[in-house]
């Protein structure tokens, strides 16, 4: 059965940098979210302006449609994605038995990732808006992002080894997020 992941969190909390490794270490895919942006999200947001949930619509439907593929072929994924909001991570789970993985740190912490990279179109100006924004999930695997990425990935395989950490939909178990 495909095991599908989605790594969450604000922007400078880890999701590529997690991700990636995590899906090496699985042997399967792994999906970069920001990827399916349309060049006019990327462009508000490179001028430090929030997206609406209205902009975020066709980026989330990609997503799912990316995810429900995979699902569908049998095919494991690890896809890294802010998922900020209950609703949104209702839209990229729906009818896909999803585990959600929480990067959580400080906001002093991911402020101070996000003013030393280069070459991304989220600056450190935008982190308030998305902190702002984050409905953080009841049930996902929460991981202090301040630890070294092979620990972090290390307990989430550890976590994903145990049977109750699915969800399908928005009817998420015990230890499940809340889609």
């Amino acid at each position: 059965m495909a095991t599908i992941v989605g790594v969450m969190g604000v922007s400078g909390s880890g999701k590529t940098t997690v991700g990636t490794r995590l899906a090496d270490a699985m042997h399967c895919a792994y999906l970069e979210g920001d990827a399916l942006h349309s060049p006019a999200n990327v462009e508000k947001m490179s001028h430090g302006i929030p997206l609406t949930d209205a902009d975020r619509a066709p980026w989330l439907a990609a997503i799912h449609a990316r995810l429900l593929d995979s699902f569908r072929q049998g095919e494991s994924l690890v896809v890294g994605c802010s998922a900020l909001k209950r609703s949104y991570r209702s839209v990229l789970a729906d009818g896909i038995p999803i585990t959600w993985v929480y990067l959580k740190g400080s906001a002093a912490l991911i402020r101070s990732r996000l003013q030393h990279r280069s070459g991304h179109y989220m600056k450190a100006d935008m982190l308030a808006s998305q902190l702002e924004a984050l409905e953080e999930p009841a049930g996902a695997l929460v991981v202090d992002v301040s630890q070294p990425p092979a620990a972090i990935v290390e307990q989430i395989l550890a976590e994903l080894r145990e049977p109750t950490r699915v969800e399908t939909g928005g009817s998420p178990d015990r230890r499940k997020a809340d889609a």
